[in-house]
């Protein structure tokens, strides 16, 4: 008696108890998913309509040769407002780094090194609660951090920002670990 009261409590609440696996998968894939969706190359076309921060270059080896790349970085009019006004990236901000391999060659000027293949692009997105951090390796220390190697706009190569990214970013942490100095339209 006993065992047909349990099998029919199971057909009865079977479908609940899919419904809510189901339910926490579909949770978790969206999650997943939004994640990604969030850190990406963007669609618009930000080298034209977004604010030029600044560039570094990165010399070469040998400095005589000039820099091996150059950094450009983007980020939309309305992030650099909210810096201008507060000193901090909004939640949300996005940046945007290509990174170019160079071309040097004495010109009249002298030797120059300008941009010349893309290497592809570094992009972060503030996450200014840290809402994201423990849910995926891309997320943490107040950022979603990723690099796409060459036109890609989709699939990151960066695994772990903290194995991947930190190395470089982590001088530059009393500046919420973005190199401010170097993007001069962000003066207060």
């Amino acid at each position: 008696m006993k065992r047909a009261f349990t099998i029919a409590l199971l057909f009865v609440f079977a479908p609940f108890f899919v419904a809510a696996i189901t339910q926490t998968g579909a949770e978790k894939a969206a999650g997943r998913t939004e994640l990604k969706s969030l850190l990406h190359v963007p669609a618009a076309n930000y080298r034209q309509e977004w604010v030029l921060l600044g560039s570094f270059s990165v010399l070469a080896d040998d400095p005589e040769k000039g820099a091996k790349e150059l950094h450009v970085v983007y980020a939309r009019p309305q992030t650099v407002e909210v810096y201008r006004e507060t000193g901090e990236f909004p939640d949300g901000a996005v940046l945007v780094k290509d990174v170019f391999a160079t071309k040097t060659e004495a010109l009249t000027t002298g030797i120059a090194s300008y941009a010349d293949t893309l290497k592809g692009r570094f992009v972060l997105v503030k996450d200014k609660t840290d809402r994201y951090a423990g849910k995926s390796p891309l997320w943490g220390d107040g950022w979603g951090w990723a690099f796409y190697g060459g036109t890609e706009t989709q699939k990151t190569v960066t695994t772990d920002y903290q194995k991947d990214c930190l190395g470089c970013h982590e001088p530059a942490r009393s500046q919420d670990l973005i190199y401010v100095q170097g993007y001069p339209v962000l003066n207060r």
